[in-house]
């Protein structure tokens, strides 16, 4: 009894869906190697698992195989002509040029509100429809740049507000510095004036008392001399 087939279509239980995965992938490696022995190819092979894992084989070099690959596709789309067919090939591409060129024109008069005699009312109603869309993107794209500026502008406003209430508080800092300042200029400046003024009378009854005292103090010294030169 052969084995059952199994439908082409996604595995929604994910045990069985990794289970199967890592079993074909096994076995796509498997071939892709024994076609490049058997058969003497150039095999590449490059697989991403659904959590977005990499698996690749390459018969040689897979980044030589990969250039080879888009060297060929690019063949594909630009092949070698002869001087004749290339020309002719640009002459082409030139009247197609010059036609999408003519149309871009043509609807941009039409846009402005020109050359709108040759059409139908199906056309200039399709023509406003276009004018209607384009003129609410403009408006959207506006509206979006001026609330953008705004919330720009009170971001600034803001941080100017933060900086002169700080520059408000380092003024106070600043008056009440000067101000204890000013008030130790003068208590400084009485005492100057009290103790460094010669007509002071306080100052001179201190030198007066001074003196009398310095006096006193020589006077028993001066007798003690007299006494011992009369012995």
């Amino acid at each position: 009894m052969g084995k059952a087939k199994i439908a082409i279509k996604r595995i929604d239980d994910s045990a069985n869906r990794q289970v199967t995965f890592s079993k074909r992938r096994t076995g796509l490696l498997k071939k892709a190697r024994e076609l490049a022995i058997l058969c003497d190819a150039q095999v590449g092979v490059i697989v991403f698992s659904s959590t977005g894992k990499l698996y690749e084989y390459g018969s040689s070099s897979l980044k030589s195989i990969i250039d080879r690959y888009n060297k060929h596709k690019d063949e594909e789309q630009h092949p070698l002509m002869n001087p004749a067919s290339e020309a002719k090939f640009w002459r082409r591409e030139a009247t197609v040029l010059r036609q999408q060129l003519q149309h871009l024109q043509e609807l941009h008069r039409q846009f402005t509100g020109e050359q709108l005699s040759g059409l139908g009312i199906n056309e200039l109603k399709s023509l406003e429809n276009q004018l209607e869309m384009s003129l609410k993107k403009v408006q959207i794209k506006k509206e979006q740049i001026l609330a953008d500026e705004i919330k720009e502008l009170q971001h600034k406003g803001h941080q100017i507000r933060q900086e002169n209430v700080q520059l408000y508080k380092t003024m106070e800092v600043i008056s009440k510095e000067n101000a204890e300042l000013q008030t130790k200029i003068s208590e400084a400046r009485v005492v100057n004036d009290e103790y460094g003024n010669p007509n002071n009378p306080t100052c001179t009854i201190d030198l007066q008392l001074s003196q009398s005292q310095s006096q006193c103090s020589e006077s028993p010294t001066k007798a003690m001399e007299l006494g011992l030169q009369l012995l």
